[in-house]
């Protein structure tokens, strides 16, 4: 069986932020940009992301 766990902390907590640094610094570099793709396709959906499209333009 599966148990959840809960921790409740406070905001203004400045241990907070290390904890969170300590957290992230000790994942892979695959494991941060997977997280970070994780969380771009929760915001922007599913979608491919645009494409850069550039015109090059010649004067005279």
């Amino acid at each position: 069986m599966i148990k959840k766990v809960v921790r409740i902390k406070n905001l203004g907590d400045k241990n907070l932020i290390s904890d969170d640094l300590k957290y992230w610094l000790n994942k892979s570099s695959n494991e941060r940009i997977a997280a970070v793709e994780y969380l771009r396709r929760q915001y922007h959906g599913g979608t491919a992301r645009l494409q850069r499209v550039a015109k090059v333009i010649q004067r005279a």
